[in-house]
C-alpha cells in the first residue's frame, strides 16, 4: 500500500516535457540552457514501433523525470492519414530535419545531439532496453559532452 501511495505521489509531481516542433528554436534554447537535443523521427499513426517507443520509453516517468531538466526534445512527425495531417509549413521543417538527419528514412529514429548538431548517439528502430537504460546512456553521454 506504501509503495502504491509513493507511485502515486511521484507520478503527480513528474512534469512531461514539451515535445518541439521547431528545431532551430529547440537549438537556441538548448545552446542558452545546455542542454542536449533528442530529436525523434515518427510515424505516429501508423509506425507500430514508434508508439511503442512512446508508450513505453518517452512516457515513462523515469524519462520525462530526466528530460525534463537535461534535455530539449523535438518530434519531426510523418502521419498518413489525413486527419492527423500536420501543416504545410511543419511538414516542410520535418522534411528539411529528414534530408538532414534521417536520409534513409527510418522510423523510428531517435537522435541525441547537442546543440550546435553534434550527433552524440543513434537509436534506430525501437531500443531494445528499459527506460532506465535509455536515460542512463543518455546520462553518461550528457556527462561527457
Amino acid at each position: 500500500m506504501k509503495l502504491l501511495f509513493s507511485v502515486l505521489i511521484l507520478s503527480m509531481f513528474t512534469t512531461k516535457p514539451v515535445w518541439l516542433t521547431d528545431f532551430n528554436k529547440a537549438q537556441q534554447q538548448a545552446a542558452q540552457n545546455h542542454k542536449l537535443i533528442l530529436l525523434n523521427f515518427s510515424g505516429s499513426d501508423w509506425c507500430g514501433p514508434c508508439i511503442r517507443l512512446k508508450q513505453e520509453i518517452f512516457d515513462a516517468d523515469v524519462f520525462n523525470s530526466y528530460a525534463s531538466g537535461h534535455l530539449l526534445l523535438v518530434n519531426a512527425d510523418f502521419p498518413r492519414l489525413s486527419k492527423n495531417q500536420l501543416s504545410k509549413e511543419q511538414t516542410t521543417q520535418n522534411e528539411a530535419l529528414a534530408d538532414r538527419f534521417n536520409k534513409n528514412g527510418k522510423f523510428p529514429l531517435t537522435i541525441l545531439m547537442d546543440a550546435n548538431g553534434k550527433v552524440l548517439k543513434e537509436w534506430e528502430g525501437f531500443p531494445k532496453e528499459s527506460p532506465d537504460v535509455f536515460v542512463e546512456e543518455i546520462r553518461a553521454l550528457n556527462a561527457g559532452s
